[in-house]
């Protein structure tokens, strides 16, 4: 990828393609999404990982384009929940899942579980309790039909759920993720800010790094 390119991305998320085409623009690139194409079908995401949701995406949509396609999957793991939602987070409260039903959820399930504080957590200094340790995942994937090849990248970011939502930026779960080191949940971070830490961020970073080598 270069300067002038238009980078295909594999989401119909559209906090996803607000995200890839801030990071795109400052390398003059532009950024067109499944918005952009709304006759091809949804791609199943029927993978156990991150990482083989991203390569089903990006291959199957590139190869019905005939062009390059970069692919995201990404999602939440919850300590305290083994795990989840994991693979799930986007459609984590099921059928007609929204952002708002999901982080609701994803409360009632560490409600479920007792008392935060008997696991070490908590609270911040105005009182906020930590419910869990949790980290974001984001995979990667770009397929080039004409090589037939992948260029593949993960990102993490660590941090906590929180028992109530902070900030009114961002997306998914970010506005219940609280960042130590930040002070500030996901959602309280600008753009410009988030694109510098956050599990997509980093794996983005680490995939233009492996193209321009």
């Amino acid at each position: 990828m270069k300067p002038g390119d238009t980078v295909v991305v594999a989401t119909k998320n559209a906090g996803k393609v607000r995200e890839f085409a801030h990071a795109f623009e400052k390398l003059g690139m532009r950024v067109v999404s499944m918005f952009d194409y709304p006759s091809l079908p949804d791609v199943v995401e029927d993978g156990t990982t991150f990482a083989e949701n991203a390569r089903k995406k990006a291959k199957e949509v590139a190869e019905a384009l005939g062009l390059p396609v970069l692919a995201d999957d990404s999602g939440l793991e919850v300590a305290r929940l083994g795990g989840e939602p994991g693979v799930y987070s986007a459609r984590y409260s099921g059928e007609g899942a929204t952002d708002v039903r999901n982080n609701e959820k994803l409360l009632r399930e560490l409600a479920a579980l007792g008392d935060a504080g008997a696991a070490g957590l908590g609270p911040l200094a105005d009182g906020t309790q930590l419910l869990s340790e949790a980290r974001f995942v984001c995979a990667l994937a770009l397929y080039d039909p004409a090589t037939r090849s992948f260029a593949e990248s993960e990102g993490y970011a660590a941090g906590y759920i929180m028992e109530k939502p902070r900030g009114d930026g961002g997306f998914g779960y970010d506005p219940l993720f609280y960042i130590s080191g930040q002070g500030k949940s996901m959602a309280e971070l600008s753009t410009e800010a988030k694109q510098g830490i956050s599990h997509r961020g980093i794996a983005l970073a680490a995939l233009l790094d492996k193209l321009a080598r």
